[in-house]
């Protein structure tokens, strides 16, 4: 066990403090719905999360992150 926790840092797939690499300075996203439908998130499946320009963003569906990155400064906007 310990050989493969040496293996994951080593690899920085978890930073020092116990989180995923690369999810340090990034604003987390605090709303329960989907920044595109306001659908519930979970409601339609698995939430997607994805970083952009900093910001955290949860997707209630595979359809609303592809209509998300044709224009994500729109959306961005509004959080």
């Amino acid at each position: 066990m310990k050989t493969i926790l040496t293996l994951i840092a080593a690899a920085g797939l978890v930073s020092c403090a116990g989180t995923p690499a690369g999810t340090a300075g990034v604003k987390p996203y605090t709303k329960d719905t989907c920044v595109l439908s306001d659908n519930k998130l979970g409601s339609m499946g698995p939430v997607i999360t994805k970083t952009y320009d900093g910001q955290q963003v949860k997707f209630c569906c595979q359809p609303c992150v592809a209509k998300f990155e044709k224009n994500p400064q729109r959306y961005l906007a509004e959080l």
